[in-house]
Formats: structure tokens, sequence, C-alpha cells
């Protein structure tokens, strides 16, 4: 079986966000494999144990992501492949586009990657890359067999299960709950140091940075305001309910 994991080097999450001039500041962060790409790694690691075959994980990103894909490595996956050309840095049409290519030049039976990534949370990349390849998706996967060319998934729908049944190949994204992943072992650690890495650019991929641009821009980042006291109202009920109108009106400005 052809295991194609796709996923992110984000934030640790213990980070505090810092905002400098408009930008989230990388100075000092520690990054880690996204939390939910890290259940799909894992999940990849087990299918690979059952059923035979090889597990390749790739990500978009900078030098440092080498890190993630490292970590993937060590956990037990056995090649990985980086896209490291900034000219294919974009937003999350261009990230299905780029996944797509690579997706295309190395084959998959089943790609697994996580239901979102938790600095943007939009949970586009797997719906996305699916469409952009043709073939069928489940998302928030909690549990995935596969038996032959068929596909079952228990998916989490706001508290609940669905049962999907479908066939390879497949997308599925992975949900908190579908397992829990292994630490990397230190002979795993060492392993991983010895297998293969490639590096791509576009035109390995064959793809234009024009034609892969990001119809997205992000403009400024900036955090939340500070929660300030609640106020207590007093005075009989009408007189409460005047208030407080009045000052969802001018203060609020939310009627």
């Amino acid at each position: 079986m052809n295991i194609l994991v796709v996923l992110k080097q984000t934030f640790d999450t213990e980070e505090k966000i810092v905002i400098q001039n408009g930008s989230i500041s990388e100075d000092g962060v520690e990054f880690i494999i996204n939390p939910y790409d890290e259940y799909a790694v894992e999940e990849a690691i087990k299918l690979k144990e059952q059923h035979g075959g090889e597990v390749t994980v790739v990500t978009i990103g900078p030098d440092r992501a080498e890190s993630a894909l490292r970590t993937a490595l060590a956990m037990g996956a056995d090649k990985a492949i980086l896209v490291d050309d900034e000219s294919l840095f974009g937003d999350e049409y261009t990230t299905a586009k780029v996944l797509a290519a690579v997706a295309r030049k190395v084959g998959y039976d089943i790609i697994l990657g996580g239901q979102m990534a938790v600095d943007t949370g939009a949970g586009q990349g797997g719906p996305r890359l699916a469409e952009e390849l043709g073939i069928n998706h489940v998302s928030t996967a909690v549990k995935l067999e596969v038996n032959g060319s068929t596909v079952r998934v228990e998916r989490d729908v706001e508290g609940d299960l669905e049962i999907v049944e479908t066939s390879l190949p497949v997308l599925v994204t992975a949900q908190q709950g579908l397992n829990e992943p292994r630490y990397p072992s230190l002979p795993g650690i060492m392993k991983a140091k010895k297998k293969p890495m490639d590096r791509w650019s576009v035109d390995d991929l064959g793809l234009s940075a024009a034609e892969v641009g990001a119809k997205t821009e992000v403009v400024e980042n900036f955090l939340p305001p500070k929660k300030e006291a609640g106020r207590i109202l007093t005075g009989d009920l009408p007189a409460q309910v005047s208030e407080l109108v009045q000052l969802l009106r001018q203060e609020a400005k939310v009627i």
C-alpha cells in the first residue's frame, strides 16, 4: 500500500503569540508537527504495519520544516519530501495545487492528513486536495479500517458518529481520538537520519508559480482586545432593560 501523509509544521500549542508590525513573530518559537497531522502520521504507520507498503510524508515550508519531517521519519515513516520553494508558498488554494502535484508524482493509494491546522483552523486542506485529485474524501475520522480496496471510516459529527464506506484511492483527515501517536524511539531517531528526504522546487513539480499563486492575502494580524470587567445593572426590570438596550446600541454598537 502506497500511503501519503500531508503535514504542516506549526507553532507549539504552548507558545505565546507575539504580534510585531502586523505579523506574527517567530523569534525563539518552538515548532512541532501540527497535532492533527500527528494523528495522520501514526495512522499511516499502523496501516503499513497491518498491510505492508510504504509511508511518504510531505510538507511545504522553509528549511525549519525539515525537523517536522524528521520527527515523522523517526516515528516510522519511510521517506520524506520537503517543498521548500518560496514561490510555492501561499494560501490554501496554493497548498492544494502543490500537494496535488506531489501526490501525482509519487503515487498513492490513500492520503492522510489532519482535519485542520491549529494555526489557521481553516480545515480546507483535505477537501481542496481531494477535489484537485478527483478522489473521495472523508473528514474528521476517529476510526479507519482498510480491507482490500474497501475503506470504512467512523467520523466525528459534532459529538456523534457517522459511518462512511468508500474505496481506494481516498483521502481521509484525522480527528482527535483516531489514535495515540507514538513517541519516536532512540533507534527510530537514529534511523531517521539515514532515511531519504527529497527537496523539491517549482521545476521538479512541473508547475508555474503564477498558476498556483495565492487567491487571498493576509493584510494584518492582531490580537483580540482585552476583556473588560462586566457591568451589573441595578433597578427594577424595565429600567434594566432600557439601560441594557442603550448600552448595546451606544457602547457595544451591536444593535
